[in-house]
């Protein structure tokens, strides 16, 4: 499978830090249902057999909707899982490496702050990018954030679909037209809420208007 840029439109990535009386793989399945177009499987805290038992659930239900599905950085479980790719960080993996390692075939995406760091991702091989944090955000709390003149700029300077992620919520979305990117990432503007699929659907409607409006 190969990213295009209309599956990066709603890019949900999951955390079991909100997960309530549903599992997560009925939460991810709600909010593909009402309107996820790509799912990143993110766990820090998982041993190796729970993180690919939890990768290969989770890839049953994206199949089942046709829906890409990568794993967060570790490589090793999802090529274990058969996922159709995985995204790295840039204290991960050298990107050149981890296309060697997945081979042709899986999306590699790559999160990325600037368009030198960009550049190179493109030219290592990477399928998309993860620009952020956007807004500042209680995920990641130590994350600097990018300014709209460098994402504009990256968007510019790649051929490669763009999604912004980091602090992003229904509120603040359509801050980011005209900017260039494909979409939007989220993590508790989804999964934090206690009505999933209500959000969701506000969010990829606010993420159309957001990629289709080139002012605002």
């Amino acid at each position: 499978m190969k990213v295009v840029k209309t599956d990066m439109l709603l890019y949900a990535v999951t955390d079991c830090m909100w997960l309530g009386s549903k599992s997560l793989k009925v939460q991810v399945e709600d909010a593909i249902k009402s309107g996820v177009t790509f799912v990143q499987l993110r766990e820090k805290n998982l041993d190796f057999e729970d993180f690919l038992k939890q990768a290969k659930e989770m890839k049953s239900v994206t199949d089942r909707y046709r829906i890409p599905f990568v794993i967060n950085d570790n490589v090793e479980v999802a090529l274990a899982c058969g996922a159709d790719g995985v995204h790295v960080g840039q204290h991960d993996l050298e990107v050149r490496n981890v296309r060697n390692l997945i081979g042709q075939d899986k999306i590699l995406g790559v999160s990325v702050q600037t368009l030198e760091q960009a550049v190179l991702a493109e030219e290592s091989g990477a399928d998309y990018l993860g620009v952020g944090a956007v807004f500042s955000t209680d995920t990641k709390p130590d994350a600097d954030t990018v300014s709209l003149n460098i994402l504009k700029e990256i968007c510019a300077g790649v051929s490669i679909p763009v999604v912004a992620i980091g602090g992003i919520h229904e509120e603040n979305v359509l801050d980011l037209c005209g900017s260039g990117i494909d979409g939007i990432a989220v993590v508790s503007a989804i999964f934090a809420q206690l009505d999933i699929v209500k959000a969701t659907v506000k969010l990829q409607q606010l993420a159309c208007k957001m990629v289709f409006t080139t002012d605002y």
